[in-house]
């Protein structure tokens, strides 16, 4: 699989840039990137701002996961607050991509990978309990990762949308960083370490935790820049301290920039969620 740290190039709906309500937000993020030379493309044919959970999942350079993007949270009007479906088929084709389609229900939001290990919650089990055991499951998501490792970890269901990038992210190919709120959850971090992983924690020391902080660990990642959203608040240069520890190489190559992302953050998402980054010759 393609881990964040290789890739190249970004993709972003076309919507942020189009969209009055965004225009702000998207100006200071082209703004960087065109700064520190980094290509990005608008996606066409999008019917929400949220790229990472219906374009397809990069196996390698030229393999693309096209899944079924039908999660719960589209199929009930009260839910729609993320907006109207996108058809992934028809970006790709826009775009000229091609790719290896499964039958799996499943939102790139709920995806986090190294290069041999995949990471979900536990809400896959839930969507394709109609078409697949929970063994059958498992089974068919090492087949269409083209995985080593397949770990399912508990569904927080206080996060509606069932999304593991908000929980925690790859450091490196054995090192996992999990958000503060998960800090004492036993069985979230036994899972990962019985699965030969390495935990560390981001810790917040506020009086009182602001219930978006799960943004931080939603960052923008590729081979040549970290961008961490913020929000204003009082954990804002906490953890933009302690990622830069866990990131050293990009603090120390300037490549690790804050971006105010309120604008974004106020819809249920941030910088991870708002992007697709892939591999490019």
């Amino acid at each position: 699989m393609t881990p964040e740290w290789t890739k190249n190039t970004i993709y972003f709906s076309s919507l942020l840039s189009s969209r009055d309500e965004f225009k702000p937000f998207f100006e200071a993020l082209s703004g960087i990137l065109n700064a520190q030379k980094i290509p990005f493309h608008l996606l066409p044919h999008t019917r929400d701002i949220w790229a990472r959970d219906y374009m397809p999942i990069q196996i390698s350079i030229d393999d693309f996961l096209e899944y079924r993007y039908d999660p719960d949270y589209l199929l009930s009007t009260a839910k729609q607050d993320r907006g109207s479906k996108t058809y992934t088929s028809l970006v790709c084709d826009a775009l000229g991509i091609q790719t290896r389609k499964t039958d799996l229900i499943l939102d790139g939001g709920n995806v986090v990978n190294n290069s041999k290990c995949v990471i979900l919650t536990e809400k896959i089990v839930l969507e394709n309990k109609h078409w697949y055991s929970k063994k059958q499951l498992i089974d068919k998501l090492y087949e269409d990762f083209r995985a080593e490792k397949v770990i399912l970890v508990p569904w927080d269901k206080s996060e509606p949308y069932g999304h593991i990038d908000g929980v925690l992210r790859f450091i490196d190919e054995e090192t996992v960083l999990i958000n503060d709120c998960y800090k004492d959850d036993l069985n979230l971090s036994h899972t990962l370490r019985k699965n030969g992983l390495k935990t560390e924690f981001l810790h917040y020391a506020v009086k009182k935790p602001h219930r978006n902080n799960w943004a931080f660990l939603n960052f923008l990642q590729t081979q040549d820049i970290i961008l961490i959203p913020t929000l204003g608040i009082d954990e804002d240069e906490q953890a933009f301290d302690q990622l830069g520890h866990f990131f050293p190489t990009y603090l120390k190559n300037n490549h690790f920039i804050p971006l105010r992302s309120e604008d974004i953050i106020k819809h249920g998402g941030a910088l991870n969620c708002a992007s697709w980054t892939v591999e490019e010759f």
